[in-house]
């Protein structure tokens, strides 16, 4: 596998995951910015993380990413399983071809910093963990959460999640690393596992820019590790007490502007599988609830 700096390596071939991670990432930071958490009709003012890292992972094939997606749509099965995952574009050194080219996320100790993870592959659902540290998740696509400690996160394709981190470890290496969740019996995937590393400035390995020193591995889920998902997914709570009412008295389908809705599953590949419906929405009484003319200036098709 040849990696080469100048290449973003990551959901090339999938341009709506890849771009939505980017504008959840862009979102997340905006709203996030000034490290406030919110409860009820009050806010506590918490102490802004020394830096934020933006931590996008991905999928690597040796071959073309285009390619891959083109064959998927000619057979109408799932795409190949790639080649590696990766962090940042870089695969991490378990893999042979990268060992020089590993991220290296720094902290420093006692400092708190704002990760904010992606997931960014094609279609595969990712564990993500930091070897030795907790993770406190204070956000998740762009919106607060109650944060909520837990020493693996899960994310599925497009999802971003924000968690803080302590400097709260003797200063050392330790890997940050990534594999699949993958529940489905008998579908092939990639096995493989990908890392960052989390470097405490003050280490003594840092300080001589070494490389020998192995850092400490993590401990990951089984990639069938349902019940480990279902424990973080059920951790997830508002900021805030949100009341739904439970009596319905009438179903109303609001739509604006257009007159045909493609409803389809959040994956682009699934379109190709026939797992999409398309709502055919026509006027109802009076103004209101019509669609407007279009402009007489509007271009053709």
């Amino acid at each position: 596998m040849e990696v080469s700096n100048s290449i973003f390596a990551i959901n090339i071939h999938r341009c709506s995951s890849f771009f939505l991670g980017l504008l959840l990432l862009l979102a997340s930071a905006l709203s996030l910015a000034n490290a406030k958490t919110h409860y009820h009709d009050f806010v506590i003012e918490a102490t802004p993380p020394k830096r934020q890292t933006a931590l996008l992972l991905g999928e690597w094939w040796n071959a073309n990413p285009i390619d891959v997606v083109r064959e998927a749509t000619r057979t109408g099965g799932a795409p190949n399983s790639s080649d590696a995952y990766t962090f940042n574009g870089q695969p991490g050194d378990l893999y042979n071809c990268s060992s020089q080219d590993t991220v290296i996320v720094p902290i420093d100790s006692g400092e708190t910093n704002l990760l904010r993870v992606v997931n960014s592959a094609l279609n595969q659902p990712l564990f993500f963990t930091v070897a030795n540290h907790q993770l406190t998740v204070v956000g998740a696509d762009a919106s607060y959460v109650k944060p909520f400690t837990t020493s693996v996160l899960m994310l599925g394709p497009g999802q971003t999640t924000d968690v803080l981190i302590s400097g709260d470890q003797s200063p050392s290496r330790y890997y940050m690393a990534a594999r699949a969740y993958q529940s489905a019996q008998n579908a092939p995937f990639d096995n493989t596992t990908t890392t960052a590393i989390l470097e405490y400035k003050s280490s003594t390995c840092a300080a001589k820019n070494c490389s020998s020193n192995k850092p400490i591995m993590p401990p990951l889920p089984a990639y069938n590790d349902t019940a480990t998902v279902t424990t973080f997914t059920k951790s997830f709570r508002s900021t805030g007490k949100n009341f739904v009412p439970t009596d319905i008295d009438e179903n109303l389908f609001f739509t604006i502007g257009l007159g045909v809705w493609l409803m389809h599953c959040h994956l682009d590949v699934h379109i190709t599988w026939g797992l999409a419906t398309a709502f055919l929405v026509e006027n109802g009484v009076g103004e209101l609830q019509s669609i407007e003319s279009p402009p007489e200036d509007l271009p053709l098709c």
